[in-house]
């Protein structure tokens, strides 16, 4: 996969490169909120009114029209209802993939709109009632979510990581025939490197977390933007040095995947001589 070097210093692919919403993934998300609906409507309906319009309208036949319409009725709704079950599940891990992409080089406040399904109750419940209220500490509030939702995300990237090397670990310590002490030893160096990712990940989606509540608090009090400015200034904003720590992580594994294959191939070197 292509790699590119940014100016600052990260490491993204052609395709993480471009972690935008774009003008067809917004059209798409419009389509699938509306088209379960309407494909359960478009399942269930056209027969049925069909044959109550032949109903009405030919009464020698009027009977068997109404009863048609009933069978038909309860059959397009049986295939709705499974029509409308398949577009849900494929619009959710649709926008699931979307969110994945978006999230590689960090969340945005413009792009929160996105990430609704990842804030908690209060906090949609809050951000709601603070657009209405001032919508300046609004854009503040988006801003804080946007760090807190990445920081979130850092967590639980690290978290996965943290379980693939204890279990590549594992794997390596039943290894027989090769030395692998090197290799257990870049996998505690990436152990500890994943620990310190998850740690600094908590302690800013706890900065993230406390500035939320300094802007509820300051929107319940009814204050503006300008007096809670130096307050809220008071919290790091380390919204760009989360996605570096993101791709710290993948390089590491990228890293971690080389060392395993030079592994094998040691080994199978080891193999041949001793035969």
């Amino acid at each position: 996969m292509p790699v590119t070097i940014l100016g600052n210093g990260w490491f993204m692919s052609e395709r993480e490169r471009s972690g935008k919403v774009t003008q067809g993934e917004r059209m798409m998300a419009q389509v699938l909120r509306w088209a379960p609906w309407l494909a359960f409507l478009l399942c269930a309906l056209p027969a049925p009114i069909y044959f109550l319009t032949k109903y009405f309208s030919s009464m020698p036949e009027a009977a068997l029209n109404f009863l048609f319409a009933l069978t038909s009725l309860a059959v397009g709704s049986v295939i709705g209802f499974a029509v409308m079950l398949f577009l849900l599940y494929y619009r959710r891990h649709w926008a699931q993939r979307v969110r994945d992409r978006i999230a590689s080089d960090g969340v945005t406040a413009d792009e929160i709109p996105w990430f609704m399904s990842e804030l908690t109750p209060s906090e949609r419940q809050a951000l709601k009632d603070i657009d209405a209220k001032n919508p300046s500490l609004a854009d503040a509030y988006r801003e804080t979510l946007a760090s807190r939702i990445t920081a979130s995300r850092v967590i639980a990237n690290a978290k996965r990581e943290l379980l693939l090397v204890e279990r590549r670990l594992n794997r390596v310590a039943y290894i027989q025939g090769a030395d692998t002490t090197s290799l257990q030893k870049e996998l505690r160096t990436d152990r500890e490197h994943l620990e310190q990712i998850k740690t600094e990940g908590t302690e800013r989606r706890a900065e993230a977390e406390a500035r939320l509540q300094m802007i509820e608090a300051a929107a319940s009090r009814g204050a503006t933007w300008a007096e809670t400015n130096m307050a809220l200034h008071r919290l790091s904003t380390t919204h760009e040095q989360i996605p570096m720590a993101l791709e710290a992580v993948r390089m590491e594994q990228q890293a971690l995947e080389e060392s395993e294959k030079a592994l094998r191939e040691t080994g199978k070197l080891t193999l041949t001589k001793e035969e």
